[in-house]
């Protein structure tokens, strides 16, 4: 039999592929030499000072509030605009054409990589807030079901609840954390909190992985597993402080959902999310919405991307914020992340005007923690010290929390902990 030779329209194709496709490896290629020698150097002088000049940021602001919105590093910021150029040359090409597909689901193999999950279970969204409208719209909920959470949730995993609540029948109950005993609390203590919350018509259980208030890091293995002991059918966890912050391996926590917004701590453009959607609850969660893809992504995560048209430079760009976060290591990133808690802790102690608010052991802690200023309402300090000195970081007033609350990065210094302690705990 003779060898079939390739159609004239698919030669015209692969050849209006090549060069796309040689665009896309020369810009990846550019940022993998940028990337070049990060992992050492920083291995071998420390995170810190030494990933300065790998940002952006204002030098006459000290930032340290990665726990509302993060910033981009230099080489993911140019790869991105590299990307935007390229689309732009022949938006009909690049946006539904073939040369994209492959660089596209090495993002997302790159996802799972990091989460520790299968890439059929991970969806590309826009923001934490987006999965769980997916979850208050999705699930199959009605009258008698209930969805639980604490006053430690962020309004973006909580308002859809109330909201969906309404139309779809089912209650939704919050209950009040003990915000004050934080610093005291054990894991097993925690556990226990949710525990005796959990009611047998409690069919969703809703928490966050680290909290964005004071930084409770919560055990989510132990908690997914007292849930599942008492009768609750769905897990999901809001993991926005998290992801690219701590080492993770969602497969081995217990839970069906896992959200994150990767433009905090992953240092990944504004405006793209990631969730992991557990392959064995995905026959119970309908698509928020849906254009052409259901029959195509069947099966897997996909199904809730069903957009159509998707900026793909910025998706794109989120394997190289993986790639920059890789390279620095997750065990020197979370020894640089104790370390400033550390850091923290004892300038706190040191100080008459200074109540530490987050917990004290680093198993329940986080690269976020409180701390209030006594004799000061915490918006002063804030004013008072951006306006003066440049600090940028989130104060806090609510439910009787009255702190500064500071969320450092692989940038910043125990240097500069300490000195903005200093002036938080000066008088005004």
């Amino acid at each position: 039999m003779s060898e079939r030779k390739p159609s004239r329209r698919g030669f015209l194709k692969a050849a209006a592929l090549a060069p796309v496709m040689a665009q896309l490896a020369t810009a990846r290629r550019a940022l993998g030499d940028e990337l070049a020698g990060l992992g050492e150097r920083t291995a071998a002088q420390g995170l810190g000072a030494s990933l300065a000049s790998s940002y952006r940021l204002d030098p006459s602001i000290t930032y340290l509030n990665h726990g509302s919105i993060g910033t981009i590093p230099r080489a993911i910021q140019q790869a991105h605009r590299k990307y935007l150029e390229i689309c732009e040359t022949n938006p009909w090409v690049h946006m539904w054409g073939e040369a994209w597909k492959e660089p596209l689901q090495q993002v997302r193999n790159q996802a799972a990589s990091m989460l520790c999950c299968d890439a059929s279970e991970v969806a590309f969204t826009h923001n934490t807030t987006e999965a769980f409208n997916l979850l208050a719209n999705g699930l199959p909920l009605a009258a008698g079901d209930e969805v639980l959470f604490s006053s430690l949730n962020h309004t973006g995993a909580s308002a859809c609840w109330h909201h969906m609540a309404e139309v779809r029948g089912f209650t939704v109950r919050e209950f009040d954390f003990p915000l004050r005993e934080v610093p005291h609390l054990t894991a097993d203590d925690v556990v226990g909190i949710y525990r005796e919350q959990i009611r047998p018509e409690t069919r969703v259980l809703v928490f966050t992985h680290v909290d964005n208030q004071v930084g409770l890091r919560h055990p989510v293995k132990e908690l997914a597993a007292a849930a599942r002991e008492r009768g609750v059918q769905f897990v999901a966890v809001d993991a926005a402080q998290t992801v690219g912050m701590i080492p993770l391996d969602v497969a081995a926590m217990g839970v069906d959902v896992y959200a994150t917004s990767p433009h905090k701590w992953l240092q990944a453009p504004k405006g793209l999310g990631l969730v992991y959607v557990r392959q064995e609850i995905q026959d119970n969660l309908r698509p928020m919405w849906v254009t052409w893809g259901q029959a195509r992504y069947r099966g897997t995560a996909r199904i809730y991307e069903d957009y159509g048209t998707r900026n793909l430079p910025e998706v794109l760009s989120l394997g190289d914020a993986i790639d920059f976060q890789q390279q620095l290591d997750e065990s020197n990133k979370e020894h640089h992340h104790r370390r400033l808690w550390e850091a923290a802790r004892s300038a706190v102690a040191e100080s008459p005007r200074l109540r530490w608010r987050s917990p004290t052991t680093w198993r329940l802690s986080a690269a976020l923690y409180s701390i209030e200023p006594i004799g000061e309402s915490s918006r002063a300090v804030f004013e008072r010290l951006y306006s003066r000195h440049g600090y940028v970081f989130r104060p806090f007033e609510i439910e009787g929390l009255n702190a500064v609350r500071l969320s450092p990065n692989v940038m910043n210094t125990r240097g500069q902990i300490a000195e903005v302690l200093a002036k938080v705990a000066e008088k005004g």
